[in-house]
């Protein structure tokens, strides 16, 4: 690596680099994702290297903690003029340093995946990417009442989304309501049994979180949000929810990516994955 890309010092990014996060996206081949790189921004740690050229970053990274049990790291990219000179695993290096012994958890890409092995992480899983027009097939099982979420609902939400999640994510969560623009519950017996939430992004809706008792009440929230909203849908299952997977696709979604779920310091995982059918982002893990 050249010594002058040795030496560029490691900063936090606050919301005024949002347009360079963007720039940085696109520069990829990313989508700009401006929406989401706000969120992330305000509910986790931006670190970003300065390119030596003037030209905005070229190297970031977001890092959203979830207390002393669990970090998750996402929006790993260096600029295509900068790649494959060791930018990234030195912001990557520079990432778990600052972590400590904090496990850590990220969903990597086949590009990415090399470089966090090489950092010790290992695959404990993966998620499937899956976008396109729902098309309702068939008639989703009743077996939970899903409406409109209410300012009411969030105390609830939050002690399952702790439950099903394994961590506190309050400081992420507690911004959805302005983050999305469909936030929905499942209720049974007068229980909260589940939630999720559509949030812009391009000219998609993504599906995510995705918390529910069983895989019908995960259906029913999807098929409630996909009445709310003629625009594609996007959402990140996890693998092991096959049947959930075959549904989506039976109701009009595809399959375009597939990324591996890693951690580092842990080998598994906290809470019960058998709720936890989407991440609200791949990149907050």
């Amino acid at each position: 690596m050249p010594t002058l890309l040795a030496e560029l010092s490691i900063r936090h990014l606050t919301h005024g680099d949002l347009s360079a996060c963007a720039d940085l996206s696109e520069d990829r081949g990313w989508p700009r994702e401006e929406h989401k790189w706000g969120l992330l921004l305000s509910a986790g740690t931006g670190h970003g290297i300065d390119a030596p050229d003037g030209k905005g970053l070229a190297a970031a990274c977001v890092v959203t903690s979830y207390g002393p049990g669990l970090a998750a790291i996402g929006m790993v990219l260096v600029a295509e003029r900068f790649s494959r000179q060791g930018i990234g695993r030195r912001l990557m290096r520079h990432v778990l340093a600052e972590a400590g012994g904090t496990p850590l958890t990220l969903h990597a890409t086949p590009t990415g995946r090399p470089l966090y092995e090489e950092l010790g992480f290992e695959v404990q899983g993966r998620a499937e990417m899956l976008r396109g027009h729902f098309t309702p097939r068939e008639t989703v099982p009743s077996v939970a009442a899903t409406r409109a979420a209410t300012a009411e609902d969030i105390p609830r939400m939050l002690r399952l989304d702790a439950e099903v999640f394994g961590a506190d994510r309050t400081a992420l969560l507690a911004r959805l309501p302005a983050f999305a623009d469909h936030l929905r519950v499942a209720e049974r017996a007068g229980e909260l049994v589940g939630y999720t939430a559509a949030w812009p992004n391009m000219d998609t809706h993504v599906v995510g979180p995705l918390i529910a008792e069983n895989t019908d009440t995960a259906k029913a929230l999807i098929a409630s949000l996909a009445r709310c909203t003629d625009r594609p849908l996007r959402t990140d299952i996890d693998v092991r929810h096959e049947e959930l997977l075959r549904w989506v696709r039976a109701q009009g979604l595809e399959t375009v990516a597939h990324n591996a779920v890693m951690t580092l310091g842990t080998q598994e995982l906290p809470g019960d994955w058998t709720r936890r059918f989407a991440p609200l982002t791949v990149a907050a893990g």
